[in-house]
């Protein structure tokens, strides 16, 4: 397993290096590279969509994440562990520009207790942000309406690479795949029930630098995922995600937002 975090340059340069230093392998499956295949989003298409940039040890690293309440980020824990601070953007698809910005810092972020490489879930405060057409929060599985998604496709966004060793992109790219099951993806990746995966179809795929951004279903309603790892810009191994039902428990009694 390797998780699809990027160091970057706030200009936007890229190091394969420090990529390579925050991998955390399960199986011998690899991942380099954006949103693969994608399309560009235009403003309002996904308004939920946020931009991290993270400052770990004097180094700055990119992931995505999603705005679910006007003071909480949801994103991938793998992308926040041991940060000194994190600047949020909201209301833009050019990477690292916003209609909303803020920089909070290590004691505004909780990560799930039980992370190792699986429960790769975290939340981020930030200073409340006010709703604009750009800039809307996107809702919850509900607690009593539970579902697989086996068989839906799903929409994931993100600034990823768009092939091996191309770099962030700067503009929001977005894609669908269908979700399919845990025993299918578990005959590549070992999981839990806390991960939920879709498979690439004509190659679109997620990478490096779309960690902890989010993966839509019902019109790009409902988050239903949070990019973690996967197989590979070119891979048909699947993408696989932190299933957001499965922790909501958690994230209620961190933020208070529920839905039911």
């Amino acid at each position: 397993m390797k998780f699809l975090l990027i160091l970057a340059f706030v200009i936007g340069t890229a190091s394969a290096e420090a990529v390579l230093e925050k991998e955390v392998e399960q199986t011998n499956a690899t991942i380099h590279g954006r949103i693969v295949n994608g399309a560009d989003a235009w403003d309002g298409l996904f308004p939920y969509q946020a931009g991290l940039t993270l400052e770990k040890n004097g180094q700055w690293l990119w992931c995505g994440g999603s705005l679910i309440g006007s003071n909480w980020i949801i994103t991938a824990a793998h992308c926040v562990k041991d940060v000194q601070a994190v600047t949020v953007y909201l209301g833009s698809t050019s990477r690292g520009n916003g209609q909303y910005s803020t920089v909070v810092h290590q004691n505004d972020v909780h990560i799930h207790p039980d992370y190792s490489s699986l429960n790769d879930i975290a939340l981020v405060w930030i200073h409340s942000v006010s709703y604009s057409g750009n800039i809307q929060p996107i809702r919850l599985p509900s607690f009593n309406q539970y579902s697989n998604y086996e068989g839906q496709w799903a929409t994931l966004s993100g600034w990823g690479n768009t092939y091996d060793g191309s770099g962030l992109n700067g503009h929001l790219k977005y894609a669908t795949q269908p979700i399919i099951s845990n025993s299918e993806c578990s005959s590549y990746f070992n999981i839990n029930d806390g991960i939920i995966c879709t498979t690439p179809v004509e190659g679109r795929a997620a990478c490096n630098g779309d960690s902890g951004g989010p993966l839509a279903v019902d019109n790009n309603q409902v988050l239903v995922g949070i990019v973690s790892f996967g197989g590979g810009c070119h891979s048909s191994a699947p993408n696989a995600f932190t299933r957001v039902s499965h922790f909501l428990g958690w994230i209620r009694d961190i933020t208070g937002i529920a839905y039911y």
